[in-house]
């Protein structure tokens, strides 16, 4: 029986095969380490020295994970859940523009927890090839919809795109990562952000 269509390319993909116990605790290792490297070092953390305090050699890590950001992509997978779970929650609120700001906060906020992170998906936005595009479309998605509820409600302008939100927002975590001494910048960004989509 062929496996499941691929949405790229519309041919049948073979069905990924269930990883060995130790494989998976590789993997989840990997991702826990990973996960506390990024939190201390940004997202440009050593990938050699992430496999060193896993106890494996770089080869699993790069058996498990290509590139940085597929495991980047492992890393975020819990965060990208909630920033969808979030985007259902404010699906339905009465003032759809501020609903759209606050989830687009949200992910300033989740940017913001990772140094390079902001950079890592912006770049990923104009590169489909990128594991992180596995992060940004469900996301892109998500806000699209919020954004479609705004601009029908008529508080946001017609010529607004979720792409250009998506890198105005990556651009504010970027930013406030630059400037760690002004821990109320993104919120100034974000109000200034509020103002420019009416």
């Amino acid at each position: 029986m062929a496996g499941p269509i691929s949405m790229e390319t519309g041919t049948a993909r073979p069905p990924e095969r269930p990883m060995r116990a130790d494989a998976r605790r590789n993997h989840e290792r990997l991702v826990g380490v990973a996960r506390t490297a990024f939190a201390e070092h940004g997202t440009d953390a050593s990938l050699e020295d992430i496999a060193r305090r896993a106890g494996l050699g770089i080869g699993t890590l790069y058996r498990h994970f290509p590139n940085r950001h597929a495991l980047m992509n492992a890393v975020f997978q819990d965060a990208l859940c909630s920033l969808l779970d979030r985007s259902r929650e404010l699906a339905g609120a009465e003032a759809p523009c501020r609903a759209l700001v606050d989830w687009l906060g949200a992910i300033v906020t989740h940017a913001g927890e990772y140094r390079g992170l902001a950079r890592a998906l912006m770049s990923a936005s104009q590169d489909e090839t990128s594991a992180l595009t596995q992060c940004h479309l469900p996301l892109r998605e998500a806000g699209a919809g919020l954004l479609r509820r705004a601009q029908e409600s008529g508080s946001v302008r017609g010529d607004v795109s979720i792409d250009d939100l998506l890198q105005l927002t990556n651009a504010i975590a970027l930013a406030a990562e630059q400037s760690p001494d002004d821990p109320e910048l993104a919120e100034r960004l974000l109000r200034l952000t509020l103002r420019g989509l009416k």
